[in-house]
């Protein structure tokens, strides 16, 4: 797992984040359930430094999205194995830039994944929100990934721009604090 090349003290950050699970509805009913995951209260400037260095390069290599010219070279390579009837060369060219239009996002690793995994189990041609379901299927490990990097850094970023609780404050107010369920 990609967690095993991160320095020690991120991957114990990592670790002792916090995992919600909630219902989400949409207007038809139960969608699912949506994860949120919280990082320990505990994140030190150092290990959101680590984050955003390791998002970095998550973000510039493994998530990078694929480049314009080989992602329209494998949609076109898709969509010949299921050739549309009635359409004009032009109009599948203007077909084939919507495809990386609303495929821009996505690494080229996941983009070939879809396309194989299509081509192998599927007899029709693809529409483009099924291909986009399939890689968002490819690399949600590595997005669910860098989402918590980022909270890492966020995290990290308000400890370092709040600072310690004055002492006095500090004593006032905890005789009166407890924790909720």
């Amino acid at each position: 797992m990609l967690e095993s090349a991160f320095p020690e003290p991120l991957r114990d950050v990592l670790a002792a984040g916090h995992l919600d699970h909630r219902p989400r509805f949409n207007e038809d009913g139960f969608e699912g359930l949506q994860e949120t995951w919280t990082p320990p209260a505990t994140v030190t400037v150092r290990q959101a430094a680590m984050a955003q260095r390791v998002l970095a390069d998550l973000e510039g290599s493994i998530l990078a999205p694929a480049e314009p010219d080989r992602l329209l070279g494998r949609v076109l390579a898709l969509l010949s194995h299921y050739p549309a009837k009635g359409l004009t060369p032009d109009v599948e060219q203007l077909v084939a830039l919507d495809w990386v239009d609303d495929l821009g996002e996505f690494p080229a690793w996941a983009i070939d994944q879809a396309a194989r995994s299509w081509r192998r189990s599927k007899k029709w041609r693809p529409s483009i929100a099924e291909i986009r379901a399939l890689c968002e299927e490819a690399c949600a490990k590595e997005r669910v990934l860098a989402g918590r990097l980022r909270t890492i850094v966020r995290a990290g970023h308000v400890a370092a721009t709040s600072g310690p609780v004055p002492g006095a404050l500090r004593t006032m107010g905890a005789p009166g604090l407890r924790r909720m369920p």
